[in-house]
This record gives structure tokens, C-alpha cells and sequence, in this order.
């Protein structure tokens, strides 16, 4: 009996274990690894993409997936520059332009991710489909609201949303703990929760059982393209400007930590902390590797293994 349980834990916590034994070896390996610095960078790096890849975790276990979260993580940006400029070239001051702008870009984000949960469901297109057409939509938008050049309204204190500090932990950090807590209550506790988990797990069986699983797929593209909007807000705080060529290839890194953590891409399954978890272990790789000097081309190739290797392991333990 105490074998099974233990069997049972090792198939379960496995990521968990590799993760422990690579910061062990890479704190006897790499200097400066385990240092407060060199850990609230690794935080602040791992915010912003963990943050979309919370509501990826969902949208994944729902059964479908998003590819436009890069090209909105730009858009974002560049909408809420434009917006803070027009506004305050109206006479509106920076401290009021500056939050309408916000609202505004997330606003029009869950809008454009419900849009795609409507297509979706109405007409039937897969959502693979309608994500990749956004992601080249949103791309060209944020190119034509910049004219190809970075806009830089903002003040020096809005920095603080991308690259600010509270109590010595970045505010990205804290804004990504945050996340996590509430779709993490959300997957578990709630009755939309577990509808995300039955349309993703058989589809048919949900509508017979009453779930709305047309409105559970647009709640879950909406939410996921909210998030990618509130990173892409924070990245402009952080370079101080909207700018078209951020993000690139964003979106595969998110469902790379998501497919580490555990979900499956046929949907059904999956874990909010299992994300939680993928996104700290890329975090924790790439960091290991820069501080050990590996050639960046070697950690691409480190990265895609790392995800194949994941993939086998998962299907192997079902």
C-alpha cells in the first residue's frame, strides 16, 4: 500500500521533482543563481507570459486554443499609447487618459477574444483558425496605430505597472501571483470551472447536461485575451512605449508552459497549478542556462525537447 502511494506521488509531483533537482544543480553550478536579485528577475520575467498562460490553461482544457495572444500582447500596447496620446492631446490630463486607456484596451480585448468564442460556436470554424487570423489582424493593427514607429506618451510613473516595485517584489510579480489565485479558484471552485473541465471533456455530454457550452467557450476566449490585454498594458510600463514588434512568439512559449504543466491539448485535463509550475520551470531554465552561458541556439533546441519530452511523459502517465 505504501509503495502504491508513493508510485502515485512520483507520477503526479514529476515536474516538481525535475524542477527541484534543476535549481539544485543550478545552485551549485551557477552563480548567483540562488541570490534574492537573480530570483525576483526570474519572477519578473516569468509574469507577463504566465499571466496569459492561466487563461491558455483554460482555454485548453475547454478544447480549443489561442494563437493571437503574442500579436495582443502588442496590440494592447500599442492601443493603450494611442489612446493615451489622443486623449491628452484633447486636453485630458495624463492621470485620466492614462486609466480610460486602460479600461478601453481591455475592454476591447475581451470583446475581440469573445468574438472569437462566437465564431467559434455559431459557425463552427476551429478556434486554431480564427486565432491564427488574429494574430496577423492584430499585428497589422498594432503596426498601423504606431505608423511602424514606437509611441511614447506616457510619464514616468507609469512605469511603475511593468517595472515598478511594492514592498521589494516586483508589481508584475504580484499582479501574477494574483492571477493565479483567482483562476486557480475559478478552475476549482466554481460552477464554471467545472464546465470548462466537462465541454473539454466530452462536449456532447455537457450540452445533454444542461451546461451552456457555447457560452463556456466564449468566456473562456475572452478571459484568455483579458489577460493577454493586462500583459500587454504592463510590458508598455515596462519599455515606456508602445511598440508593434514586441511579444513575438509569445504564444508558443505560454502553451509550451501550459503543455509542461500537464494540460492536455485534447482538452479535459489539466491543472492551474500544474501551469503554475511550467511557467516557473521554463523560467528557471532559461535563467540557468544565460547564467551557465549556454549558446542561445542550443537553448532553443534545449526548449523544444524539453516540450516533446513533456508531451511523452504526460501521455505515458494516462
Amino acid at each position: 500500500m505504501a509503495v502504491s502511494k508513493v508510485k502515485s506521488f512520483l507520477r503526479e509531483s514529476i515536474l516538481e521533482i525535475v524542477l527541484l533537482v534543476i535549481c539544485i544543480l543550478l545552485a551549485f553550478n551557477a552563480d548567483g543563481f540562488f541570490s534574492t536579485n537573480n530570483l525576483l528577475n526570474i519572477l519578473r520575467n516569468i509574469s507577463m507570459q504566465g499571466i496569459i498562460a492561466f487563461g491558455m490553461t483554460l482555454v485548453i482544457i475547454s478544447g480549443e486554443i489561442d494563437l493571437s495572444v503574442g500579436s495582443m500582447v502588442a496590440f494592447a500596447g500599442c492601443l493603450t499609447a494611442y489612446l493615451t496620446q489622443i486623449l491628452s492631446a484633447n486636453g485630458i490630463p495624463l492621470e485620466t487618459a492614462i486609466p480610460v486607456a486602460i479600461v478601453c484596451c481591455l475592454l476591447t480585448g475581451s470583446v475581440i477574444g469573445g468574438l472569437t468564442g462566437f465564431i467559434r460556436t455559431r459557425f463552427g470554424v476551429p478556434t486554431f483558425i480564427i486565432s491564427l487570423a488574429w494574430m496577423t489582424i492584430l499585428r497589422g493593427a498594432a503596426e498601423l496605430i504606431t505608423d511602424g514607429f514606437p509611441l511614447t506618451p506616457f510619464p514616468q510613473w507609469y512605469n511603475f505597472l511593468g517595472g515598478g516595485y511594492l514592498f521589494g517584489i516586483p508589481f508584475p510579480a504580484i499582479i501574477f501571483v494574483f492571477v493565479f489565485l483567482v483562476i486557480q479558484f475559478i478552475a476549482n471552485y466554481t460552477i464554471f470551472g467545472r464546465s470548462v473541465y466537462a465541454v473539454g471533456g466530452n462536449l456532447e455530454a455537457a450540452r445533454l447536461s444542461g451546461i451552456s457550452t457555447n457560452r463556456t467557450k466564449i468566456m473562456v476566449m475572452a478571459i484568455v485575451a483579458l489577460l493577454a490585454s493586462l500583459s500587454g498594458i504592463m510590458q508598455s510600463a515596462e519599455i515606456m512605449s508602445g511598440t508593434a514588434t514586441t511579444a513575438q512568439g509569445w504564444e508558443l512559449d505560454v502553451i509550451s508552459a501550459v503543455i509542461i504543466g500537464g494540460t492536455s491539448l485534447m482538452g479535459g485535463v489539466g491543472r492551474i497549478w500544474g501551469t503554475l509550475i511550467g511557467v516557473v520551470f521554463l523560467g528557471v531554465l532559461v535563467n540557468g542556462m544565460t547564467l551557465l552561458n549556454v549558446n542561445e541556439y542550443y537553448q532553443h533546441v534545449i526548449k523544444g525537447v524539453l516540450i516533446l519530452s513533456a508531451v511523452l511523459i504526460n501521455r505515458m502517465q494516462k
